[in-house]
């Protein structure tokens, strides 16, 4: 049975589903997918066709709202929160006066990945603080899809 546990390069390798060299700081707008871990429904519920968050989704929903104060050159747009996954559209370098500018009072943007972690784990930390039981929180990694016009 240990031997089972090894690391084995050609059985346990991640494969990565970005897009081999795109930089997720390009302004632009991405739709993302994020998931509860097992997708088990901690979000809250549909009831008559409305969903209803339980505490963990409307911690969900604070946090969501916190990203464009962390992230000055970050914009949401539409999101929703569903019992075990939520959806939504993140503008990168939506303010940015010029991306690659080193001079003071510019930034790059972040990537998709650094807001994405920042967001789950300002999750965690809240849900730990208000002393909600929750072993994981979020499946590993995220879903996201670059949004072009037909000019790209």
């Amino acid at each position: 049975m240990a031997d089972k546990m090894k690391y084995d390069p050609e059985e346990h390798h991640r494969r990565s589903i970005r897009l081999k060299h795109y930089d997720y700081s390009t302004a632009g707008a991405y739709f993302i997918t994020i998931c509860a871990r097992n997708r088990e429904c901690l979000f809250g519920n549909v009831v008559n066709s409305a969903m209803r968050l339980s505490s963990i989704g409307e911690i969900i929903q604070n946090e969501l709202n916190t990203i464009p104060n962390r992230f000055p050159n970050i914009e949401l747009d539409e999101f929703i929160i569903m019992p075990n996954h939520i959806h939504g559209i993140i503008l990168v370098g939506a303010t940015l006066v010029v991306a690659h500018d080193k001079r003071a009072g510019t930034r790059p943007a972040p990537t998709l990945g650094k807001i994405v972690g920042s967001f789950k784990s300002g999750c965690v930390r809240k849900c730990v603080q208000n002393r909600l039981n929750v072993d994981k929180l979020w499946q590993r990694n995220y879903y996201e899809h670059i949004i072009r016009d037909e000019h790209y």
